[in-house]
């Protein structure tokens, strides 16, 4: 009855028969009764007490399968799969054919993706369960993923006749079997299979447009250009946007020249008339005269129906610096004939309030470097239309840009939940733009805690993501949705590789390294204070002061965290807010920050190892570890291996630089390394030193590099000659833009080259003529020349803002 009441949910009448039996002395040490109870007291939110009956049951009786199944099923709860995953085998020992603990061990096994030991598990259930249906999926699937798949075949087909399925009648689930079943047969490149097999079954698919993508794709695959080529213009009349059928019809018809494939666009244009795909797509491919008569038909037709995202559409040209003058041209060439001609006037005159005019004065400014004027103009667009999510997410974005978090969280709680604070709800609902942006303000604006808290909050996101998919493992397969399953599996398996992810690692790493090298203490915070004005007794009392401030704030804020703890009724969200409250270390907490940082590091060796920022990370963090750690053998390969795998993505990186650089010198500081270590390091070095001494490798970096500022800031030493390279502004240098301006500029000013405040005035006011409207650049001098003056009347230089975008 207690196992009954556990299945119905009916936990509290589950206690009451498990207090029934335990009241018996006959049965009062009963170990299964006492591990029910523990099982049913954590149902109801007792963590302690449920470990403590369940482990003290399974001492009781250490040979019942129902002690090591309940043990597991604790462990599980707690998303300690490995640890469950034990439990449950030693459960089978004792009863090797429990169809419950073989389905917990699968799903189990499945999220921890260990294939072999899932399909060896979806082998017994086939064995004791052969007339049900997800045995026979289950294995399949198991053979799928391990790419075995003349087997996965093999077990579909046979699966498949077993199917009582009408040729005339469409059946959803049995639908999706088939289109599973080609699925596997495309990825095992049996084309001429594949095309055979939906062709046969082609009246029992429900999803008629997979069909023909499927035919094309084969066909294609086949060789067989002129059947493709018909199925690829059939898909087209049905959807002329898509991209991917020109691409389709282009390789089946193999146009030899540059007039036949404009022909076919053409061709194409004339059947859909109000296609934008057609017109826009030869634009990729011409050049010269040919792309200024298209690209002059285009903008015509699309200034004079006033579409607003007519840049985003051709954003994607931008890589060609000929096309980009060719379009300045053009757009400069209709301002100027509106101006005399008044052509376009009507159009203009009708949207003088146009959301997208000042968005794009937002994004001029953005580009030229004045963050508070961007977001200034990118809320006076979002003010036209309040009503709209895309333009107040953008404008809170740019916001947290100018690291003025307070509005952009202000500007977001107009689409969130009243009652609830706009930053929580954020959370709650994985908004992770908003989280890394705000992490990477407060990192900026050195809050480092709050910072690394929004990092963690989204590394949460992603093992919640994770997590999620328990629950689908039994419901793909009983609702059929094979495809989708394995579509979901493999990206959870590289999840990780996004970009909110690999934002908010990068931000928690440079966190932790920087509180790694700078450990923050009351003296260092006092430091930061402006005292220039204050005496040190003054300057005691408002750091007291601000202390007590804050421990107030806290406190009330704990307060009303509990207060809404109270009243949530779901455990289980209970039971994640309050993981929620103990997220994010705060700085003062952190004991090894690099420990902290290596687990940040760990998913993206394994799943972004094409960036080379990953493997410099990487290495700056064993770097640390040399000096941080008594044992360093070690550290010195993995510092070896970092540099190597960034120097076979970019040898001629600049921050790259600086770590080989770093490196040679830590590895002379330390003759006392192993000698086969020394061997390793000695060899591996000559490879990418290629037997140059550093300051002939230096040398020949600045060499290489000399029209290239980051390069040239990277080799500089700390001198006055270096303060000269580094600091060059003439018409040679190729990278003049505001990031790496400032970037030098910061460099100036935190000490890295010495004392050199002239030089740092006059660099920047020398860059200050470049970006005039840059607020790194702005001076108090500065601002009384008017730079900060409407864009309506300041000129702008379109040359350097195709260096931003």
């Amino acid at each position: 009855m207690a196992m009954k009441c556990y299945e119905q949910k009916q936990y509290k009448n589950g206690l009451k028969f498990c207090k029934m039996i335990l009241s018996n002395p006959k049965f009062a040490e009963h170990g299964e009764t006492l591990a029910m109870k523990g099982l049913t007291l954590n149902c109801l939110g007792k963590k302690e007490d449920a470990y403590e009956f369940v482990r003290k049951g399974l001492r009781n009786d250490v040979k019942s399968h129902v002690c090591w199944h309940v043990y597991g099923l604790l462990q599980r709860s707690d998303k300690k799969y490995d640890e469950a995953i034990k439990c449950y085998r030693n459960a089978l020992k004792l009863d090797k054919d429990n169809l419950q603990i073989l389905r917990d061990l699968s799903l189990l096994q499945i999220q921890m993706r260990d294939l072999e030991g899932y399909r060896e598990t979806r082998y017994q259930l086939l064995q004791l369960r052969p007339t049900q249906r997800a045995s026979w999926i289950g294995y399949a699937i198991a053979y799928h993923l391990l790419k075995d798949y003349d087997m996965a075949l093999k077990l579909l087909e046979e699966f498949r006749k077993t199917q009582q399925i009408p040729p005339n009648k469409i059946d959803y689930e049995y639908s999706e079997l088939i289109l599973y079943q080609n699925q596997v047969m495309r990825e095992a490149d049996l084309f001429q299979e594949s095309l055979e097999h939906i062709e046969t079954y082609e009246r029992q698919i429900c999803d008629k447009l997979m069909i023909d993508e499927i035919k094309g794709e084969m066909l294609l695959k086949l060789g067989r250009l002129k059947e493709a080529s018909e199925v690829y213009k059939e898909l087209i009349d049905r959807n002329a946007e898509n991209w991917h059928y020109y691409e389709g019809l282009e390789k089946a018809l193999q146009p030899y020249s540059l007039e036949e494939r404009l022909e076919l666009y053409e061709e194409i244009s004339k059947q859909h008339p109000r296609a934008v795909s057609p017109r826009r797509l030869p634009l990729n491919f011409v050049t010269g005269e040919k792309f200024r008569e298209l690209m002059d038909k285009f903008l015509r037709v699309n200034f004079s129906k006033g579409c607003p995202p007519l840049f985003t559409t051709l954003k994607s040209l931008y890589y060609n610096t000929e096309k980009v003058s060719t379009i300045q041209e053009l757009v400069t060439g209709y301002e100027a004939s509106l101006k005399t001609c008044d052509l376009f006037s009507p159009y203009v005159a009708s949207t003088p309030t146009l959301i997208e005019l000042f968005y794009l004065k937002a994004k001029i400014y953005k580009h030229v470097g004045n963050l508070k004027e961007a977001a200034k103009w990118m809320d006076e667009a979002q003010s036209l239309d309040t009503a709209d999510r895309f333009i107040n997410s953008k404008c809170a974005k740019y916001m947290l840009r100018a690291n003025m978090v307070k509005d952009a969280e202000e500007m977001c709680s107009k689409f969130t939940r009243e009652g609830t604070s706009a930053m929580e709800n954020l959370n709650e609902m994985q908004c992770m733009w908003f989280q890394t942006e705000c992490a990477l303000a407060f990192q900026r604006l050195g809050k480092y805690g709050d910072a690394l808290k929004k990092c963690h909050e989204v590394e949460r996101h992603f093992f919640e993501i994770t997590d999620d998919q328990f629950d689908f493992h039994t419901y793909c397969m009983r609702k059929m949705t094979l495809r989708a399953y394995v579509d979901l599996l493999r990206l959870e398996d590289v999840l990780r590789q996004h970009a909110f992810y690999f934002k908010a690692a990068r931000s928690a790493i440079e966190i932790y390294l920087k509180l790694h090298d700078n450990p923050l203490a009351n003296e260092s915070k006092e430091q930061e204070v402006n005292s220039e004005n204050l005496s040190a007794k003054e300057l005691k009392k408002m750091l007291s002061k601000q202390r007590r401030a804050q421990k107030k704030a806290k406190l009330e804020e704990e307060r009303k965290h509990a207060e809404r703890e109270r009243q949530q009724k779901n455990q289980k969200k209970k039971r994640d807010e309050e993981e929620e409250e103990t997220s994010g270390p705060k700085e003062e907490l952190v004991d090894n920050p690099l420990e902290e940082a290596i687990k940040f590091l760990i998913p993206l060796k394994s799943l972004v190892a094409d960036n080379i920022d990953t493997h410099l990370l990487a290495f700056e963090i064993y770097f640390r570890k040399v000096f941080y750690s008594c044992v360093y053998t070690g550290k010195f390969l993995l510092m070896l291996q970092s540099v190597k795998r960034a120097f076979a993505i970019d040898s001629n990186n600049p921050w790259l630089h600086e770590c080989l650089i770093k490196f040679s010198k830590c590895v002379s500081d330390h003759s006392n390394l192993p000698e086969i270590v020394n061997k390793v390091l000695t060899q591996e070095m000559q490879k990418i030193f290629i037997s140059k001494d550093l300051e002939s490798f230096n040398e020949e970096f600045l060499k290489h590099n000399s029209t290239s500022i980051q390069h040239l800031l990277s080799g500089s030493s700390r001198q006055e000659k270096a303060i000269a390279i580094a600091t060059r502004l003439d018409e040679t240098m190729r990278d003049k833009n505001v990031k790496t301006l400032t970037a030098v500029l910061e460099s100036l000013l935190d000490g890295s080259f010495g004392l050199c405040h002239t030089q740092c005035d006059e660099y920047r006011i020398a860059c200050h003529k470049l970006f005039p409207l840059a607020s790194a650049f702005v001076t108090s001098t500065n601002e009384d020349d008017g730079c900060f003056a409407s864009m309506n009347h300041t000129a702008i230089n379109y040359d350097v803002l195709s260096n931003e975008s």
